[in-house]
């Protein structure tokens, strides 16, 4: 992309094109190679655009809102269902609770990005799919297949989205870490309107209380879960629309939670090592466990997305290196904890299913540190890392359908 940014430098047309194609590596190459470029008009032009912030908030197109508002209504309909249809709530919400809202935002995403009738097909089959296997799957509360195929249904239908966020472009590494970055600019904004709603809830409920109304059955069943089913729709919108919303607050939710993280790894280890309880001897131990490491992956990586738009000092990188070797030190722990209860019981669906995962994050692991090892001591850059992480998302994806779509029938649905 650098090169084609120096190649049309006079040509506002071909970088309005780039740009609107892919803002986040546009934006991150064009800085790194302006003060080469500096006094050229043009260059000059970009570079306040892309550094200007605007303290009001947009909301974008009117016809793009008005999608998102019928998409918001949409999903709180979607999860009233069951109330609507008397459907047993505990059945409905346990098979189809990626449904409200997975599909509407991969619809939104596939529009925005004007994918192709093929790309359209693809995501649109791969919903129904999803809709039609979990709710045809046998109904028995103890099957662990029924659980681990519903659990892994919603990575399922988040890489369907990340496909329609990146438009179809597999081989795009650089999209797919921008798909990670804004996952975790939802959950933050997400976070703060449910934060911003359940104050608006006690408020409104105190009111109507004080003139003796009781409202707040109906208004937890009814505005409350639509609500809550909107959340993640308007959080969405919101950080497309308005980036520099929360783009200063990951960033430093990132620095300040991956030092606490790894000293509380560190501490935790030890402090596991002197208890009586561990991984080995107690089943739930391993699968909270198991928790536990899936939560710190996910900070590494999104700390790691946030990093590669920008610079990253050399103790950031740092911390990110050792936060990896006792993530690994933990899966390792996590990793033989399973191999042992395997030797002693035998292949079920969830020692398998946890097994599998424990290994693809064990090798993911190793392939991270390893460039984070370079990037902190060998003067690599921070944004291989990146890369790599993109470059292994495919290999999560087949391993979800697999125990999607594949375990049920392998284990007879026990």
């Amino acid at each position: 992309m650098r090169d084609q940014i120096i190649a049309h430098l006079n040509d506002a047309g071909y970088l309005e094109k780039m740009y609107r194609g892919n803002r986040g590596p546009f934006k991150k190459e064009f800085a790194s190679l302006y003060p080469d470029v500096k006094g050229n008009a043009l260059a000059d032009f970009w570079n306040e655009r892309l550094n200007y912030e605007n303290d009001e908030i947009s909301w974008g197109s009117s016809r793009e809102l008005v999608l998102v508002i019928l998409a918001a209504l949409t999903a709180g309909l979607i999860a009233k269902l069951p109330a609507i249809l008397s459907i047993n709530q505990e059945t409905f919400y346990s098979r189809n609770i990626g449904f409200i809202i997975f599909p509407l935002l991969t619809s939104y995403f596939a529009w925005k990005n004007k994918l192709s009738p093929s790309k359209i097909a693809f995501t649109a089959g791969a919903v129904f799919l999803g809709i039609i296997f979990i709710n045809l799957l046998p109904q028995n509360n103890k099957s662990d297949t029924l659980i681990l195929s519903c659990i892994h249904l919603v990575l399922f239908l988040w890489s369907v989205l990340g496909f329609a966020f990146v438009g179809g472009a597999q081989n795009d590494t650089d999209k797919r870490l921008s798909f990670l970055k804004v996952n975790g600019d939802v959950v933050v904004m997400t976070a703060l309107i449910v934060i911003a709603g359940a104050i608006m809830t006690g408020v409104t409920i105190g009111l109507f209380s004080l003139i003796h109304f009781n409202i707040e059955k109906f208004y937890t069943q009814n505005i409350g879960i639509m609500g809550l089913a909107a959340a993640p729709i308007i959080a969405t919108y919101l950080t497309q629309t308005n980036p520099q919303l929360v783009g200063k607050i990951s960033p430093v939710i990132a620095k300040i939670f991956c030092p606490l993280v790894l000293i509380t790894l560190v501490i935790y280890l030890f402090a596991m090592i002197t208890s009586r309880e561990n991984p080995y001897n107690n089943r739930d131990f391993l699968m909270i466990f198991n928790g536990v490491l899936l939560a710190v992956m996910a900070i590494i990586f999104f700390s790691v997305a946030e990093s590669t738009g920008g610079n990253k000092s050399k103790v950031q990188t740092l911390i990110l290196f050792l936060l990896s070797v006792v993530t690994i030190v933990v899966n390792g722990v996590a990793l033989s904890a399973i191999v042992l209860r395997i030797s002693e019981w035998g292949f079920s669906p969830n020692r398998t299913a946890v097994l599998g995962a424990n290994v693809l994050i064990m090798v993911n692991l190793l392939l991270v540190t390893l460039q984070l090892f370079k990037a902190a001591f060998k003067q690599g850059e921070i944004g291989s890392v990146g890369k790599t992480i993109s470059f292994y998302l495919p290999v999560y994806f087949v391993w979800v359908v697999i125990v999607t779509f594949v375990f049920p029938l392998v284990f007879g649905f026990r």
